[in-house]
């Protein structure tokens, strides 16, 4: 019993083989290697074409993030550069030249800030900026359609920082006048400067002799010699 199973197996196995050899080979011919050169090629300039564009957009990006956040971190060294506050926002405005006294005042400006910003905050984001910049476009530029006016109103604000605003100026106090005034100079540190206040150099500091005869402070200092010349005979008639 075991034998004739065994024998109609094998009987099976066979015709199972045969049937598989006698279907059809495939006779797709196998691809042509593809030139690896060309390849290379064809993916590097897809790749820059994508990465120029990509770097387009973000160079266009970045220039208003980046004023954006220069001016986020203005006067507050606890800021992060991603919020901006009304104080700020303002100064922005005003810096760039959104606000032109005309179209944008700083009314119009504090309005939108208030309107965009959260109820419960202080500040705007960069996405709420750009919103805030929209609202603003239509103002400042009434003859150009939503999309102009938001490229030119952004224009006014890539690539800027704060404008720092005058510079420390000196404050004059009476103890620094007085101390400064040489009229009011008393001894020897009086004889240091001439009456205008300018120094005297060594003359100031030493005492010089004076040689020339006349007493200190004389007028007529000098005319000794040109009289005694103008009254010699011997000088006229020549």
């Amino acid at each position: 019993m075991f034998q004739m199973i065994s024998g109609s197996a094998l009987i099976v196995m066979m015709a199972d083989n045969k049937t598989k050899s006698t279907k059809p080979a495939n006779k797709t011919p196998p691809k042509s290697p593809a030139d690896p050169a060309k390849e290379r090629a064809a993916k590097r300039l897809s790749y820059e074409s994508n990465s120029s564009h990509e770097g387009a957009m973000a160079a266009e990006l970045s220039a208003l993030e980046e004023a954006f956040r220069k001016f986020a971190i203005h006067g507050d060294t606890r800021a992060t550069g991603k919020e901006l506050h009304g104080k700020n926002w303002s100064k922005l405005c005003k810096d760039c030249h959104v606000i032109d006294g005309k179209n944008v005042t700083i009314t119009d400006v504090d309005i939108v800030f208030s309107k965009i910003k959260g109820k419960s905050s202080r500040t705007i984001t960069f996405d709420q900026f750009k919103e805030a910049l929209q609202e603003l476009s239509k103002k400042r530029f009434k003859d150009k359609s939503n999309e102009e006016a938001v490229q030119e109103i952004h224009k006014l604000i890539e690539g800027k920082a704060p404008i720092i605003s005058g510079v420390t100026k000196t404050i004059s106090s009476p103890t620094v006048s007085r101390l400064t005034d040489t009229s009011k100079f008393t001894g020897s540190h009086k004889e240091r400067f001439d009456p205008s206040g300018k120094g005297r150099g060594k003359a100031g500091r030493e005492d010089l002799v004076d040689a020339s005869g006349y007493v200190p402070g004389y007028k007529h200092a000098g005319t000794y010699d040109h009289k005694v010349q103008g009254s010699n005979p011997s000088s006229h008639g020549r």
